[in-house]
């Protein structure tokens, strides 16, 4: 059990820590064109980033996929400024966004999970439960970002509410401000 809750703690921080601003980052954007209304739909689209996330850290920890730490650490940038990109353009249809934003999320879980990859693969490599590891950091990693999404679309309630926000504006707000923080994000992270 010591295994298991220390694998959840270290899936929890990597959501919810000062260092995990690239995940927050993508997590807002992702979900920025959803309300309240729709936290069904938010628990399933973060599950799907959770999934590509966790096969990639799986892949990894079995030895079957390696990508040089640099490559992802430019791409995941990336993936958070095509997320914005999307949310800015398809704006006026925030339907036909919320669908795209499944494949979305569980394509680019893959990218995100590699970022990972490299150091979670020594510490579960050296535990005789891989899966027991696995499972508890993909648990942890569910609930931070259950706690982050809450957080949004509780900020998003509130401003939409009380200030009178408009919903295309509070988009475009976050899904630009993010655009330019991940390109910066990209830029410094170029690999060659």
């Amino acid at each position: 059990m010591n295994d298991f809750m220390f694998y959840l703690r270290m899936g929890w921080d990597h959501i919810v820590s000062k260092d995990a601003l690239d995940h927050q980052l993508f997590i807002l954007v992702l979900i920025a064109v959803y309300t309240i209304q729709d936290f069904k739909k938010v628990l399933i689209l973060v599950t799907a980033f959770t999934i590509g996330h966790s096969l990639t850290l799986a892949l990894s920890v079995f030895d079957i996929l390696r990508v040089p730490s640099a490559w992802v650490e430019f791409l995941i940038p990336c993936t958070i400024a095509i997320t914005a990109l999307i949310n800015i353009f398809g704006k006026n249809n925030v339907q036909k966004q919320m669908k795209l934003n499944y494949s979305l999320a569980l394509f680019f879980g893959l990218i995100h999970g590699m970022g990972f990859a490299n150091s979670i693969r020594i510490t579960l490599a050296k535990e005789q439960s891989i899966a027991t590891g696995l499972l508890g950091f993909n648990i942890g990693l569910e609930l931070g970002q259950i706690v982050v999404v809450l957080a949004v679309l509780i900020i998003l309630f509130l401003l939409t509410t009380i200030f009178k926000l408009d919903r295309k504006n509070w988009i475009m707000f976050v899904s630009s401000g993010v655009f330019a923080l991940s390109l910066q994000m990209a830029l410094e992270r170029i690999p060659f």
